[in-house]
């Protein structure tokens, strides 16, 4: 079904993980297209509640596999055709998807990344900026997210500057959830994916949304689009569930309807 990443589902956690471990997991067309398939599919899915992306092997993502292109490629058509869809859809997913970087992350592998919902961040994983390396912007959605996350001027300096962010620095400005060590990776990246598909999915799928909507909604705009949403969270079964588990005071069995 894929052949450049593999895709498993678990205990509602569809796990995608980049496969050209010979490559550092660098990005191809296919690459691009089959993460697109591998989101559309998982955010079609009942069983899926949560989504991971990790890499194969000792790097997150390297970016574009250079050998991929060739002089005469018009770098805007690329973006438009491979990565802007896959950013798109990643975008579009209203479940959870979590960033796995047990590696470097660099360039498009970066944006990657950084658009993804959560980054949990192996303490031997780092990120890198390295487009102005190679005398092109940052792209694949990178700046957007990037001045989001850290601000415009911790963006400016990671894209000019081109230098690698340990994840303890990408910790301390933001962009790593969390750093995990090596030994504990495994058990603590799939809890933490667990926890995320044990939670109203419907729920996290409009916070989502309306977070997103709020930076281009003036507030009375806002107010009237938050008001639809909770009517619509309210008709969910979770929110049934949730009401009669703090009635009862027991956990709440959220089923992500």
């Amino acid at each position: 079904m894929y052949e450049t990443i593999t895709y498993r589902v678990e205990n509602g956690v569809a796990w995608l993980t980049l496969n050209r471990p010979d490559k550092l997991n660098a990005f191809t067309s296919q690459m691009n297209k089959e993460i697109q398939k591998a989101i559309k599919t998982s955010a079609g899915s009942d069983e899926v509640r949560a989504i991971i992306i990790t890499g194969e092997g000792r790097a997150f993502c390297s970016g574009q596999d250079l050998s991929d292109l060739d002089d005469s490629m018009n770098l805007g058509q690329l973006l438009r055709e491979n990565y802007g869809p896959m950013m798109q859809q990643i975008a579009s997913c209203e479940k959870p998807i979590i960033a796995a970087v047990n590696g470097v992350a660099a360039g498009a592998g970066f944006s990657l990344a950084l658009a993804c919902d959560f980054r949990l961040v192996s303490e031997k994983a780092s990120f890198i900026n390295a487009f102005v390396n190679i005398g092109l912007i940052p792209d694949s959605g990178n700046l957007y997210y990037l001045s989001r996350i850290v601000g415009h001027a911790k963006a400016l300096e990671l894209s000019l500057l081109g230098e690698k962010v340990t994840a303890s620095e990408a910790k301390n400005i933001g962009i790593a959830t969390k750093v995990i060590s090596v030994e504990a990776w495994d058990e603590e990246l799939k809890a933490f994916a667990e926890n995320l598909a044990d939670k109203p999915t419907k729920a996290i799928g409009l916070i989502k949304r309306y977070l997103e909507a709020s930076y281009h909604l003036s507030l009375e705009e806002y107010l009237k689009e938050e008001a639809e949403g909770q009517r619509i969270a309210g008709l969910t079964m979770d929110y049934a569930e949730g009401v009669a588990a703090f009635t009862e005071k027991r956990k709440a069995q959220f089923i992500g309807k």
